[in-house]
């Protein structure tokens, strides 16, 4: 032991001042390589197969984590879509009420009659809002109807395309009286019982004319889309094609006329505009 240890000494004396085994050393390396590679082969395979499965699950968290925000975020952009349409359609509706003139009320559609032969929708806005039969109802582009019936909470407004409503209206580029029926169709009016020499053309505006007590004069109604005149028969078939986005619109603005205001002790609840 003496001797080995002695030898040891000397061999490392001269290593590291001669550097004399650098190329035993090289070899030596050589040859213990491929048994340092076995031996190290259990242990590498245990550290791959822990990191494999570890990675695994925790990219099928991280896929199920970012698969649900991925939903929520959907769903908050189609939420904001429908509040930057909804903001939209209110901004329009507050310059149309500036328009007006008169003291209005902002509701909204509750539902829509699908009798194919009627054109009625349900309101959220009721008698305890001051509501009454007759009331006139428009959007941001023109008049849509006028209230029927009136609930405590709710009520029911007829669009000016059903068969039943007729509206009084004038030709505004030179004051033509006429009468705006509904036919059932969203996007027709009928304006019978004029003459085939009246003097009306396609594109004139068609606005209330005020008489009947119903609506206020100047409110569009529609633009005059046909004009057929044929000589064998006493009046013209001319249609219009209404002005409010009948099937669009999902707020109106209940309008009150100078001759049914409200009481005045009547506090206005929220979300009404007086004028």
């Amino acid at each position: 032991m003496l001797l080995f240890l002695l030898l040891s000494i000397v061999l490392m004396t001269v290593d590291h001042r001669y550097h004399h085994l650098e190329s035993l050393r090289s070899a030596l390396s050589v040859v213990v390589y491929p048994l340092r590679y076995v031996v190290n082969i259990p242990s590498e395979i245990g550290d791959w197969a822990s990191q494999t499965f570890a990675s695994r699950d925790t990219l099928q968290d991280d896929n199920r984590t970012l698969h649900t925000r991925n939903l929520l975020l959907k769903a908050q952009l189609q939420r904001m879509d429908a509040l930057e349409a909804e903001n939209t359609r209110l901004r329009e509706l507050l310059r149309a009420s500036k328009k007006v003139g008169e003291r209005v009320l902002v509701a909204e559609l509750l539902a829509v009659d699908t009798d194919p032969f009627t054109r009625l929708i349900v309101l959220n806005k009721g008698s305890s809002d001051q509501v009454y039969p007759g009331q006139p109802l428009v959007d941001a582009e023109g008049v849509m109807g006028q209230v029927v019936h009136v609930g405590p909470f709710t009520s029911t407004a007829m669009l000016i395309t059903d068969p039943s409503h007729a509206t009084p209206v004038l030709v505004n580029r030179n004051g033509l009286r006429a009468i705006a029926v509904g036919t059932g169709a969203s996007g027709t009016l009928d304006l019978p019982h004029l003459p085939n020499n009246a003097d009306i053309k396609p594109g004139d505006l068609l606005v209330t004319s005020g008489l009947g007590g119903v609506f206020p004069p100047g409110y569009p109604v529609g633009r005059v889309t046909k004009v057929e005149i044929d000589p064998s028969l006493p009046f013209a078939n001319i249609e219009a094609e209404p002005a409010a986005h009948l099937e669009r619109s999902r707020e109106v603005l209940l309008v009150w006329t100078n001759h049914k205001r409200p009481p005045p002790q009547a506090a206005a609840p929220d979300g009404k505009v007086s004028k």
